[in-house]
């Protein structure tokens, strides 16, 4: 990234105008209700997190609330699975936009069995798949990672929402036999989605997501403990899938108006990743025609647009 964003003389001063403006605005949207734990959330939650490479932290609203982070999940998986497998995933799961539904079947099926990225449904289940098979204990590993990488000890999932997944989940089940059918799930269908419906409903904040990612905007050292996370390369490689995939079927949209690599969930979570300067996260429950959430996106993009944040500049 080019130049130095621009330093606000009061940053928590902006996320709160942000948040304050976002409510006075419509939900724009309902919050999910496909899983019947998510169904009960509060709609008018709002919060918002930025935390820079040198540690500061600004906040306004609900940031401190955990939440359950859903498809923000997969990119911690994601990252775990190119450690341990490196270029060969990619002979598993492609790198390219879906165009079609998260969780469409169809292309599944035109495509053999390979999904077109690690961010839709069908690329997820494969990445839980090369975990399940990596660790003997998957759910644990997981755990400890974002643990590791937030610095807060007390991240956990949430039982009731993961039994919740597991009841409401035949959908996923389908696209996992799908692939099992093509050889490219190793291990047994039921452990695979028990390890994704538990990496999905583990909850966090937007300040444990902002600090936990921030390695993706330091090229692979997690800020604060300079511990290698990943290579450069590796780190190039997740900012271009959530560049390209990571907002569902508004990827290009937001990559056109934001110019973030991004990830959303259907909880209402968002994380942006800033490289050279930090990381974005914010939540808002209720999510758009795409499953993404209204609010949380729109006070992304704001403070995106008043700091000059695009990658593309």
């Amino acid at each position: 990234m080019e130049g130095t964003p621009k330093q606000p003389k009061n940053c928590g001063s902006l996320l709160e105008e942000l948040v304050e403006k976002a409510r006075q605005q419509a939900p724009g949207g309902q919050v999910a209700d496909y899983i019947p734990a998510l169904a009960e959330v509060d709609p008018e939650h709002l919060g918002i997190a930025v935390v820079e490479l040198d540690g500061t932290v600004h906040i306004a609203g609900d940031a401190h609330t955990p939440f359950s982070i859903q498809s923000i999940s997969k990119v911690f998986g994601l990252a775990i699975a190119m450690q341990r497998m490196d270029d060969v995933l990619w002979e598993r799961v492609r790198m390219e936009p879906s165009g079609q539904a998260f969780n469409s079947i169809v292309q599944l099926e035109w495509e053999h069995g390979i999904p077109r990225n690690p961010f839709i449904n069908a690329g997820a289940i494969v990445i839980a798949d090369v975990l399940v098979s990596h660790y003997s204990a998957s759910k644990t590993a997981f755990v400890q990672y974002v643990r590791q990488l937030s610095g807060n000890p007390n991240i956990h999932a949430n039982h009731r929402v993961w039994e919740s997944e597991k009841e409401h989940g035949n959908r996923n089940a389908a696209l996992a036999y799908l692939m099992k059918s093509f050889g490219n799930i190793e291990s047994e269908v039921p452990e695979v989605l028990d390890h994704y419906f538990f990496q999905c409903s583990v909850e966090m904040s937007c300040i444990d997501l902002a600090k936990s990612l921030g390695f993706l905007a330091n090229r692979g050292v997690q800020p604060g403990t300079e511990q290698v996370i990943c290579d450069a390369r590796s780190a190039h490689r997740i900012n271009a899938l959530l560049s390209t995939s990571g907002m569902y079927d508004q990827s290009g949209e937001f990559a056109f108006t934001v110019g973030l690599p991004a990830k959303s969930g259907v909880g209402g979570g968002i994380v942006a990743v800033v490289p050279d300067y930090g990381v974005i996260a914010a939540w808002s429950p209720p999510l758009n025609r795409f499953g993404n959430p209204t609010r949380a996106v729109e006070m992304v993009t704001q403070f995106a647009e008043r700091l000059g944040l695009s990658v593309y500049t």
